[in-house]
């Protein structure tokens, strides 16, 4: 099959970006014909590598670029003959939509970004892909048709983009706690820093670390050098592959306000972390509903630090937690969202609706 995958672009630490390369690269790996249209950057190496054109789209929000890029993007339909478009953002899929309607193409579009008001854009698939359970639901909220929707959940074990990286764990004083994420407010990082403040009373052997880099950097460091565990407090910083301080941390958190279905939770999970998220979006259905990880409520760093006060209790806790990390663990394989990724595109190929459940997700 020829497929056309479009979006903004290619740069690192971007998770729709890394959900697609994922994809695509799986694609590719199992024989498919598979090209990738965006403004380019730090993944292009990778998908030639792996075989897969890359053709330049630029997706700045001017009249003139965009008029040019859908014109490029036109010529690629027509010489490429795709069955299928997918459109990862919401620009990509006002580009793709009217030249996918002309050419007859399915378009098929994923949801990365539900909280944003815009993800409505995403609409217009012939087919739409929610990359969570959450997401399926809040997106029908705001009128697609539960019989062109399909939940495909992220998943990243196994993918293209790990090939090579270190098994070795960094250096972390033990009993360790990591984050890693964006640094702004839909994350969720101040909370992190009060409830480890609290667990730092009783606990002053504990430490936190922060993977990751974002606009409010300064601010998050500002706030924790006023706290009493400033000391035990180290920003590392963003990392191409945090894989390392996850094989090295006893206690992965991710406190975050919104958040789809953040890949990170797939990464500490196969790292075999105990893990503690937020029951919110797709953290619940990442973390098997509370079975493969710790489900505290969002904005409440008071809740944040009675589960990890009970996970550092003792180090049975934490190796419980660890283990329990792996249940199904096979869920979060790229080759399931591959084949289930797959069976949207032959829904979408031949005019029929889904043959996928809402919230039927399992392998």
């Amino acid at each position: 099959m020829r497929i056309v995958h479009i979006l903004n672009h290619t740069r690192r630490l971007n998770g729709h970006v890394h959900a697609m390369v994922d994809l695509a690269c799986a694609q590719a790996a199992v024989g498919h014909d598979v090209c990738v249209a965006s403004g380019g950057g730090d993944f292009d190496e990778l998908l030639r590598r792996k075989g897969i054109r890359t053709v330049a789209v630029d997706h700045r929000r001017a009249v003139p670029t965009l008029l040019r890029s859908v014109l490029i993007l036109r010529r690629l339909l027509r010489d490429f003959s795709p069955a299928v478009v997918h459109a990862h953002m919401m620009t990509s899929a006002v580009l793709a939509f009217p030249v996918c309607r002309l050419a007859g193409i399915p378009l098929i579009t994923t949801v990365h970004n539900e909280f944003e008001k815009s993800a409505t854009l995403m609409g217009l698939g012939t087919r739409v892909i929610a990359v969570s359970d959450a997401v399926n639901a809040s997106m029908q909220r705001r009128g697609i048709s539960s019989s062109r929707i399909d939940t495909v959940l992220n998943g990243t074990i196994g993918a293209a983009r790990y090939e090579g990286r270190s098994e070795v764990p960094a250096q972390l004083q033990s009993p360790s706690v990591l984050f890693v994420g964006g640094l702004h407010p839909r994350k969720g990082l101040p909370d992190l820093l009060n409830a480890f403040d609290i667990v730092h009373k009783s606990r002053p052997d504990v430490r936190l670390y922060i993977v990751g880099d974002g606009p409010l950097r300064q601010e998050y460091r500002s706030m924790a050098d006023a706290l009493s565990s400033s000391s035990s407090v180290e920003f590392i910083g963003p990392s191409i592959d945090p894989y390392p301080y996850m094989l090295a941390a006893d206690v992965f958190v991710l406190p975050s306000h919104a958040d789809p279905a953040p890949l990170v939770l797939s990464e500490a999970r196969e790292a075999g972390c105990a893990i503690v998220g937020t029951d919110v979006d797709g953290i619940p259905q990442l973390l098997e509903n509370g079975a493969a990880g710790i489900l505290v409520p969002p904005n409440n760093p008071t809740a944040i630090a009675e589960a990890l006060k009970d996970l550092l209790a003792s180090p049975e806790n934490v190796g419980l937690w660890k283990a329990k990390s792996q249940f199904r663990i096979e869920d979060l394989r790229i080759d399931r969202v591959l084949r289930q990724t797959f069976e949207v595109y032959s829904a979408a190929i031949s005019g029929k609706n889904s043959s996928r459940s809402q919230f039927a997700n399992s392998a």
